[in-house]
Formats: C-alpha cells, structure tokens, sequence
C-alpha cells in the first residue's frame, strides 16, 4: 500500500470544525434566559438524545448548552464517559428553577445526582453558572418552550 499525501483546501478543514461542534441536523433548539442573560440550548427529550448528551464534540459556544427534558419530576444522575468538553449542569424542577448544579469531568464514571427529584438538567460549558454568578434558588425563563 502506497500512502499520497492529499492538500484539503481551508474552507473544507473549516467546515469539518463547524460539523464537529455544530448541532445534529434537525436538533431542536429553545432559547433559555437567567434575568438578561440568553442562551440557546438543544433539547434532548427523547431516551435516545438523552443516553447520547454531548458524547463525542471537542467544543461548545459559550451561550450553549443542551438541556435534558424528562417525562417525570425524578432523581436524576449524569456522568461523562465518552463526553470530551467539561461541563456543569444545573439540575432544575419544572418550574425551572435550579436545585443544584455540579461540575464535571471529561471522559469520567464519576456520577452527578440531583439533591431531590427534577424535571430538567441543563448542561453548559463548565463554569458557565459560576462566573454569572448563578445558583441553586435562580429560575431560567422559556422551559415552556422545550418539548
């Protein structure tokens, strides 16, 4: 076997990085705020979006997230196996409002409870809710809109 080495032109290499960070196709998308502060999330409603999460993306814009919809108020627990990105989730009721939040580690077993059951987890960059000084006790605005 012969190897040839291939120039891929720029605009190619820079799609590939937009793919590589970008939401799947047809991925739903709902605007979330915390007072003035917006940010647009991707919903993941079904059991497969949710066992899926943000597996495999080597970065994410920093007003995004994904926000995990559950069909019932329950204890809900996350972990990061083969999640590359750190992140911090805010476990949230159906109100919205935020329970706790943990902060977690790329490609980790370690699991991330809520303290009581919950109807929603919002996973952001981590340190996203720290440094806007977001706690438990704050209430995000626009769940309504996710499935």
């Amino acid at each position: 076997m012969t190897w040839r080495r291939i120039d891929v032109p720029r605009h190619i290499w820079l799609a590939l990085a937009v793919l590589a960070v970008a939401p799947p196709a047809g991925a739903e998308q709902v605007q979330l705020k915390f007072g003035p502060r917006v940010l647009s999330v991707e919903v993941a409603d079904t059991p497969a979006e949710r066992e899926y999460g943000l597996m495999r993306r080597t970065s994410m814009p920093e007003n995004q997230g994904m926000l995990f919809v559950f069909p019932a108020d329950s204890r809900q627990c996350m972990w990061m196996k083969d999640t590359l990105i750190p992140l911090s989730v805010a476990f949230m009721d159906a109100r919205g409002r935020i329970v706790n939040i943990a902060d977690m580690q790329p490609q980790s077993r370690q699991i991330h409870c809520s303290a009581r059951p919950v109807r929603y987890a919002l996973e952001m960059n981590r340190g996203w809710f720290a440094r806007r000084a977001i706690q438990a006790g704050d209430i995000a605005t626009g769940m309504d809109r996710a499935r």
